[in-house]
């Protein structure tokens, strides 16, 4: 028998307790049951509270993206918080976050061999696929990794091996189902290098792998190659094909372009897409303009004035006269456009363009190059997510291109979102992930 404390037994009769509360040995209090139920509850709000954000019911996976979202928005003020008690750069600190969670690095395996080398310099990782015994030579994708020319790579706290692990899922299986060379570009990040230092990595390494010795190291056909990149990398494939098709050194040419929710231009953050996923995950409008602004060195008090495009209001002629390049009104069609109207400000903020001329450089912002360089590109893809800042840019470089002689494919996603193609495994699997990336992998193997 248990009793409680104060209690005793007289004469068979109990004692009353001076601890009315008092429950048997044992058994817990409900009070403190009742404290910890209001206090889980309160902390089940919370999250439920960090998490949750309105989404259109036609993205995929809405749940899963959320969670997704508040991951990376708790990494992104862990960051800010190291940044601002001076332990590091908020950039290297998410940097590690990230990498930190990713998976193990990419092994040889019996069908794909992956090498970590460099090229002039420059740190890549090679996926050699499975040869054909009817193909001497492989076919080759020169791939360039997202990341807002800060992100998904390498630090001075890692090496190569290290890398962030996201890309070498997809490198893998490209140099598998493509039979194929892929070499994937480490080009140096924001914040050790900036603009254009990030070009010259990926124009260096790409020259050094198209001399014809390296090209018969690694078995390749000299006219079966590809540049190809995501997001910011999406931006440097395009900047390097632009660059290519000015060299008349280069004896071998790209056969094709493969850009996938590239980001083209800085001069208008207010094109339909932008207007419309302004706070969509995992590329809010805000964070895609502190990366413009990372990328060039610049002043993070010019962000909100960019954000209304200041920048290339009227009375800054320089920028004013770049915008008919990419007129969304003539450039997009009536599905995208709805009912957006666009911003155009009379007078704005001169300084920035004058303290930030890389705002107005087609090496950052291939969709404002002269008609007269696109039409020397090559046969290109372009991949968009209806859900994604990002989206009209890809949408305007098509149909720039079309108009210049190339020939494009457009391949749009209504449910897809910003970064999707490299989540395809678990945890972050999502049904769009697998499906771009098998629909870009297809139109390689049908015209590489």
């Amino acid at each position: 028998m248990s009793s409680c404390p104060g209690q005793k037994l007289a004469g068979g009769l109990r004692v009353a307790s001076p601890f009315p509360l008092c429950q048997p040995a044992g058994e817990p209090s409900r009070g403190k049951m009742r404290s910890s139920c209001v206090l889980l509850t309160a902390l089940v709000a919370l999250a439920a509270y960090y998490v949750y954000i309105p989404l259109p019911g036609s993205v995929s996976d809405p749940w899963k993206l959320m969670l997704l979202d508040a991951t990376f928005r708790g990494a992104q003020q862990v960051s800010n918080l190291i940044h601002y008690l001076g332990l590091s750069h908020h950039l290297l600190a998410l940097n590690f976050i990230i990498v930190s969670f990713g998976k193990k690095s990419a092994w040889s395996s019996a069908q794909v061999k992956v090498t970590d080398t460099d090229f002039d310099g420059v740190e890549v990782r090679v996926f050699e696929g499975p040869p054909k015994p009817e193909e001497p030579l492989k076919r080759s994708v020169v791939y360039i990794h997202g990341g807002g020319w800060a992100l998904a790579s390498a630090s001075k706290f890692w090496s190569l091996s290290d890398e962030i692990r996201y890309y070498d899922e997809l490198c893998t299986a490209m140099a598998e189902e493509l039979n194929a060379v892929i070499v994937s570009i480490e080009y140096r990040l924001v914040p050790k290098v900036y603009f254009p230092e990030q070009i010259h990595d990926v124009v260096r390494a790409t020259k050094y792998f198209l001399k014809p010795e390296v090209l018969q190291k690694y078995m390749v056909d000299p006219g079966r190659i590809c540049i190809s990149g995501d997001s910011a990398g999406g931006n440097l494939a395009a900047a390097l094909g632009q660059q290519f098709t000015q060299d008349a050194s280069l004896k071998n040419k790209l056969k094709l372009q493969a850009l996938i929710y590239p980001v083209l231009q800085a001069l208008d953050f207010n094109t339909p897409s932008y207007q419309q996923n302004v706070n969509t995950p995992i590329l809010p409008r805000y964070v895609m303009v502190k990366y413009w602004v990372d990328y060039f060195k610049g002043n993070y008090d010019f962000v909100q004035a960019m954000i209304i495009n200041n920048h290339t209001s009227l009375d800054v002629e320089e920028a004013a006269a770049l915008r008919a390049r990419l007129n969304w009104t003539s450039l997009l069609p009536a599905s995208f456009t709805k009912n957006y109207k666009p911003v155009v400000q009379t007078t704005g903020n001169a300084r920035i363009v004058q303290e930030l001329p890389q705002l107005l450089d087609a090496r950052s912002a291939p969709l404002i190059a002269d008609q007269a360089v696109l039409q020397l590109l090559p046969k290109t893809y372009i991949l968009t997510c209806e859900h994604d800042v990002l989206r009209d840019d890809g949408i305007m470089y098509a149909k720039r291109l079309e108009s210049a002689g190339v020939e494009v494919t457009l391949d749009h996603f209504e449910d897809g979102f910003h970064g999707c193609m490299i989540f395809t495994s678990w945890p972050t699997n999502f049904s769009v992930g697998i499906r771009t990336r098998n629909s870009y992998i297809k139109w390689l193997d049908q015209n590489l």
